[in-house]
């Protein structure tokens, strides 16, 4: 691993290094792994958006900033974060996880996006940690907060066509690098399929096609 590399792309040199290989180190390599910074990171990312959302959405109720929070939070958005930092490269992974393809395995980066933060944290402090978040965020896909399903969900009662219900349809691929195909009915009915990495992507894609659709009409 060239640590030179990884704190470019971060945009943190560390004063510590021995934390961003830890940070890095899947616990298929045993003892130490980066599980105990995964714990801090996924708390200090929580307050990161918590006070964002707080200080951005004056009038918003607790309800409405939970949900919000909880998608910028999710794997799917800090799985997308770690393939455009291109972190799965340098991931530290034992040889049997690596070969199964462990640097591509969505959970797995998702969970080294979360050791990172808490890797900041720990080498220059909340505000350190806190500047890395909010350039993530910033530079992150904001179709990946969208919680299509609910979407779909209050658009299909609101003209009392009931709740929408959804089905995996199709898996391809290895373990490591699974798709999934799901299909979204309503009334019965089948009107969209979507796919991603996880049965709850390839739902939220299918939810999302399902709104195109039914707002073209």
């Amino acid at each position: 691993m060239n640590s030179a590399d990884v704190e470019k792309i971060l945009e943190y040199k560390f004063s510590k290094p021995e934390l961003l290989r830890l940070a890095l180190t899947h616990p298929s390599c045993g003892m130490p792994n980066n599980q105990r910074l995964e714990f801090l990171g996924d708390a200090v990312l929580q307050v990161c958006v918590s006070e964002k959302l707080y200080n951005e959405m004056p009038n918003a109720p607790e309800g409405v900033m939970t949900r919000k929070r909880a998608l910028m939070v999710q794997e799917r958005a800090l799985y997308s974060a770690a393939v455009r930092f291109g972190i799965g490269e340098y991931l530290v992974l034992g040889k049997g996880e690596r070969n199964a393809g462990g640097q591509l395995r969505a959970s797995i980066l998702a969970d080294t996006m979360e050791a990172l933060i808490g890797a900041i944290f720990m080498d220059g402090g909340f505000d350190r940690a806190k500047a890395f978040v909010i350039k993530m965020l910033a530079n992150m896909e904001t179709d990946t907060w969208r919680d299509y399903k609910t979407e779909l969900q209050e658009y299909t009662q609101s003209l009392v066509l009931g709740v929408p219900e959804y089905e995996i349809i199709d898996q391809s691929g290895p373990a490591h690098d699974r798709s999934f195909t799901a299909g979204v009915s309503i009334s019965g009915d089948r009107i969209a399929t979507g796919s991603g990495k996880t049965k709850k992507d390839a739902e939220q894609s299918a939810a999302k096609t399902a709104l195109s659709k039914l707002n073209t009409k």
